[in-house]
């Protein structure tokens, strides 16, 4: 499914500071409405920081972050909240609830913010989970699941309040190559069925280049490149090509 030319995230002059540290400097990024976007970079190169602004989880130091047509750096937080319920979180190790089942791991956003009865959740928690391919499990704890199983049922919370915008945490970390695609694909149905736009921060450069329409790869808190995953591929950016081809030799130190 080809993106919109319209935005929906637009990031501008945006610098983050914290801990003493210069994290995200001078950043500018647009993604497109139905666009899938990767970000990529070392650990500790600023891309989930990046992610969790973008989000509202953290304030920039300078700079704007728009969501549709609001500005939510300057918003209270009961406005931020507001805006944040057009987007859904996939946190890197699922985040779930370990006393509570898949069904009320899902359902925990909808009861929190509307008053639907509990005939309507179900039905809402069932759908959310026949679109992640986890019918039945409603039932299950967390601990009865492998890996991959939490990493839908995350997902499945995160489309429980039907979100625009779909943010992911290293979606794939820690899962074997088989579950990592299975993974891939249910982020591309996603974007091809629903038009869900989204911003993937990795490193597992397989999965950036399966997923993405476009990647964005930062280093030491500046985008260092933006482009198709072609594009990307055949970057003459140093960083870019160390990143991608894992050598040990180049700006991109191999201690962090």
């Amino acid at each position: 499914m080809a993106a919109s030319r319209a935005p929906m995230i637009v990031v501008q002059n945006l610098d983050y500071r914290a801990g003493g540290r210069h994290i995200l400097k001078n950043v500018n990024l647009t993604v497109y409405v139905g666009e899938t976007l990767a970000i990529m970079g070392a650990s500790g190169s600023g891309k989930t920081s990046l992610l969790k602004i973008i989000g509202g989880l953290a304030r920039p130091t300078s700079g704007r972050v728009f969501i549709g047509e609001s500005d939510i750096g300057g918003l209270s937080e009961h406005r931020l909240n507001r805006v944040r319920l057009v987007m859904g979180f996939v946190f890197q190790y699922a985040a779930l609830f370990d006393s509570m089942t898949v069904a009320e791991n899902i359902a925990f956003g909808v009861r929190r913010h509307y008053n639907y009865t509990r005939e309507q959740i179900a039905r809402i928690v069932a759908e959310k989970l026949r679109v992640v391919g986890m019918e039945g499990t409603q039932d299950l704890l967390p601990e009865q699941l492998s890996g991959g199983m939490q990493k839908r049922v995350g997902l499945a919370r995160a489309l429980a309040m039907d979100p625009l915008i779909l943010l992911y945490d290293e979606p794939t970390s820690g899962l074997d190559p088989v579950t990592t695609t299975g993974i891939d694909d249910l982020m591309i149905h996603l974007r091809d069925a629903f038009g869900v736009t989204s911003v993937v921060v990795s490193h597992h450069i397989p999965s950036i280049f399966r997923v993405a329409d476009r990647v964005a790869m930062i280093h030491s808190g500046e985008i260092r490149a933006v482009g198709t995953p072609d594009e990307i591929r055949q970057s003459e950016d140093e960083a870019v090509q160390q990143f991608i081809h894992g050598t040990s030799q180049g700006p991109i130190s191999g201690i962090g």
